[in-house]
């Protein structure tokens, strides 16, 4: 199958599936989208900040082994 061909299934498809799940599901879901949205973010600042403030640390090697002149 061509890849257009297939990229304009998929497309029907999609929108299939969206006129279905419109029909389907209740539109009052914004706000907490909204609400996961805002704590996702705030998750997401948090991270950034522990990672920005982790003092530096030196990291172990493996030592190498030096062998002995003959």
């Amino acid at each position: 199958m061509h890849a257009d061909i297939h990229l304009r299934l998929h497309e029907l498809r999609a929108a299939e599936l969206r006129r279905e799940a419109a029909t389907v599901l209740p539109r009052k879901a914004a706000p907490r989208r909204a609400l996961r949205d805002q704590l996702g973010w705030a998750l997401v600042e948090v991270g950034l900040r522990l990672v920005a403030e982790r003092p530096t640390r030196p990291t172990r090697t493996a030592r190498t082994v030096r062998t002995a002149a003959v």
